[in-house]
């Protein structure tokens, strides 16, 4: 059976990763920062992986903390990637990460921006001093060759920042009567840009034109200038990025944000196609230069459409993917279901097999047990009539004795005590004739030794006197699996109690759960569960944790005192004890018990500190706990008029039996009578008070009309709530 199971998993196992995708190349591509520039670039990279689906891209991001950028590239390269995909968050700061990554002879792309590093493998970018000289020259053009400039340059150390600048710079020196009024330090953001701006504003005077390396900071200081209440005419703005989309620089300057923009091309899919030209050995240049053009006013709405229309197409594309794939997951999981219930079919056929060995086996043993039935048989018959001669010697004396007149003239207590004697062995002889029955095959009708144990048990009891059915206040609950202590018990105690019977603690449980006896008396030494453990549980339920219990054994020693106590018995006695000392005990608790009621029948009221010679048993740290539980609950729930009984014994995890048995046997009053008391106890302090009406202060206790308040109220108190 065990064999088949492994069998069935390891097939399970193999089948499912028949589905799986299969990953020949793993690429990681390390951003320096995140923006919408690389946003668009990295779903440029995942739209190209669609076409190559042993490619996997592992995307991670600096956010422009050049350490983060270097503990990222180290994991990508200890996680097994192929290749490694980089844009520098400046051009020194991670140079050891490249190099320690090629000498580990993992191919290093860099794109977007520069590195001192001399290891990388390819290189792939825009000409960014190409994009700052055009830049200037077009800027020349709209300011007629005349005028002053504010540049808000990138991050410090970038090769995009410092190319950018520099080819801006050489290109305004053919143009003298421009001049560039201020310089400064962004972090391509627009909220660096609106900071710096800001602040040097003060400083500046007539600018004509705000050149941001990239959109987002020509923006920022375009909401510098607006925001400036020394500026009276706004000057032109210039950015780079040229993006397409809602937010891109192609609409800003459609909508005249932005005087110009440059392209700055994310080329994702071109960069994923050098990758693998480099992964699979093919032709690549090391060096790229991408090729870009200038966003005007003239060109930016054409420009505009044609992105929205290679979005849109791009978006179709995706959806056209995703159904794809969908597609494939599901003819990959028929497959699976497939192969699943022709393994199941398989397991199925095994287990049949296993099955009918079991059943061979099964065969087998029985075979053996009856086999060794048999010569337990033989040997308990031996035993029965080496028995049966000692037996004799008591049956035959006792038969005489009981046919004497001394036996007949004995009170009923020594005539039950006899009859008691003559049943046992009269029960013994029946179990030996039953055994000696099972030798020759009659009557028994193969049971077993327990059976006939368990026959004869019962026969001793059913020939007992049945209770007599009081209407009693206290009911006791016996729990001794010897039916003869309950018949004598039974007899002791039925005269003054309603007595319930229970052959095991497992019963007694059961019972006492049940019916919520006044007091238990019970066995120690019974199958099952004994008398020890039937008290500990019967003291830890919160059913019957109030029920005094009076455990009866043999064991006399110290310790075995010591250890009923501990078990939360209330009382000890050992056998053989008197008539007397067990009901005067019994007598006792109830009283105690009774003694406890007494001090909380009158719950909802204060009661008064009692004398030294009047102190009375106090209740248990059990019983301590669950009173107060309930008059917290009650006190919580004064006000809600429809507040119950059974919703009091739900919350209180008992049911509506149990709640009132425990209650009724606790304070000797029904719940209800103690919900109605806390109610008219806590109107009578309301009134007292004097600052409620009768009417407010009926509806406060949960009462639903202030006619039937007034009514319990008078009935508690003998006057009505108005002469309070």
């Amino acid at each position: 059976m065990t064999k088949a199971f492994i069998y069935f998993f390891v097939l399970l196992t193999v089948f499912s990763s028949c589905g799986s995708k299969k990953t020949k190349y793993k690429i990681g591509i390390s951003q320096c920062s995140e923006d919408v520039w690389r946003n668009k670039q990295n779903a440029e990279l995942e739209m190209e992986s669609n076409f190559h689906e042993d490619v996997t891209l592992c995307f991670v991001t600096a956010y422009d903390d050049s350490r983060r950028q270097i503990q990222q590239i180290d994991s990508l390269v200890a996680s097994g990637i192929d290749l490694l995909i980089v844009a520098p968050n400046q051009t020194e700061s991670i140079s050891e990460a490249i190099d320690r990554t090629a000498e580990k002879n993992i191919p290093v792309i860099v794109f977007e921006r520069k590195t001192d590093s001399e290891k990388y493998t390819a290189f792939m970018s825009a000409d960014n001093y190409e994009m700052g000289f055009q830049m200037a020259r077009y800027i020349a053009s709209l300011l007629s060759g005349k005028g002053r400039v504010l540049e808000v340059k990138g991050l410090p150390g970038s090769s995009p920042a410092a190319e950018r600048h520099e080819g801006f710079v050489n290109a305004l020196k053919d143009f003298p009567e421009i001049e560039i009024a201020a310089s400064v330090e962004g972090d391509w953001t627009q909220e660096k840009a609106y900071t710096e701006v800001k602040q040097i504003l003060p400083q500046l005077e007539n600018i004509d034109l705000v050149f941001g390396h990239n959109d987002r900071s020509a923006l920022g200081a375009r909401k510098a200038f607006e925001e400036s209440s020394n500026i009276k005419k706004l000057p032109k703005f210039c950015g780079i990025d040229g993006l397409p989309g809602k937010n891109g620089g192609i609409k800003l300057v459609r909508d005249s944000l932005l005087d110009a923009s440059y392209i700055y091309p994310t080329c994702g899919d071109k960069l994923l196609i050098l990758a693998l030209d480099i992964l699979e050995g093919r032709q690549y240049q090391k060096e790229t230069l991408l090729s870009s053009a200038i966003v005007t006013p003239e060109n930016a709405s054409v420009l505009y459409m044609s992105s929205e229309e290679i979005i849109s197409q791009r978006n179709h594309l995706e959806i056209l993917r995703n159904k794809a794939e969908n597609y494939l997951q599901d003819l990959t999981n028929q497959k699976f279901i497939t192969i699943l219930a022709a393994c199941v079919v398989i397991l199925l056929l095994v287990m049949l097999v296993v099955v009918y060995k079991y059943w061979l086996e099964k065969n087998r043993i029985n075979l053996e047990r009856e086999k060794m039935a048999q010569q337990q048989l033989e040997f308990y018959t031996e035993i029965s009539h080496q028995l049966r001669t000692p037996l004799t010697l008591i049956e035959g004396p006792l038969s005489t004795l009981n046919a004497t007149d001394e036996i007949k003239k004995l009170s009923p207590e020594n005539s039950e005590m006899f009859t008691v004697l003559c049943r046992n062995t009269s029960r013994l002889s029946e179990l030996i004739n039953r055994l000696l029955e099972k030798q020759s095959g009659k009557h028994s009708g193969g049971l077993s030794f327990s059976e006939i144990d368990a026959l004869t048990v019962k026969t001793a009891a059913q020939e007992t006197v049945p209770v007599k059915t009081l209407e009693n206040t206290f009911t006791l609950l016996i729990v001794d699996d010897n039916a003869d202590i309950l018949a004598y018990l039974r007899r002791i105690l039925s005269p003054y109690y309603n007595v319930l019977e229970a052959s095991d603690g497992n019963i007694g449980l059961q019972t006492a759960e049940k019916e919520v006896p006044d007091l238990i008396i019970s066995d120690i030494m019974m199958p099952v569960m004994d008398g020890l453990e039937f008290c500990r549980r019967a003291k830890e339920n919160i059913i019957t944790s109030h029920i005094p219990v009076i455990l009866l054994t043999a064991r006399s020693l110290d310790e075995n005192f010591v250890e009923g106590f501990k078990s939360g018995a209330d009382a000890y006695i050992t056998k053989p004890f008197s008539e007397d000392l067990l009901l005067a005990r019994i007598d006792n608790l109830l009283k105690n018990r009774h003694l406890l009621k007494n001090i909380w029948e009158k719950v909802s009221e204060p009661q008064p500190q009692p004398k030294a010679a009047e102190e009375v048993e106090k209740p248990t740290e059990v019983e301590d706990a669950f009173i107060q539980r309930f008059k917290a609950y009650v006190d919580k729930k004064l006000s809600d008029s429809e507040l119950s009984v059974e919703t009091i014994a739900a919350d209180l995890g008992l049911s509506r039996v149990q709640l009132y048995r425990k209650i009724k046997a606790l304070t000797g009053c029904t719940p209800v009578d103690l919900l109605r008391k806390a109610r008219l106890n806590a109107a009578m302090n309301l009134l007292k008070k004097g600052t409620m009406s009768i009417s407010e202060i009926a509806y406060s206790v949960g009462f639903t009309a202030p006619s039937y308040f007034t009514k319990c109220f008078k009935d508690e108190y003998g006057m009505p709530p108005g002469e309070v």
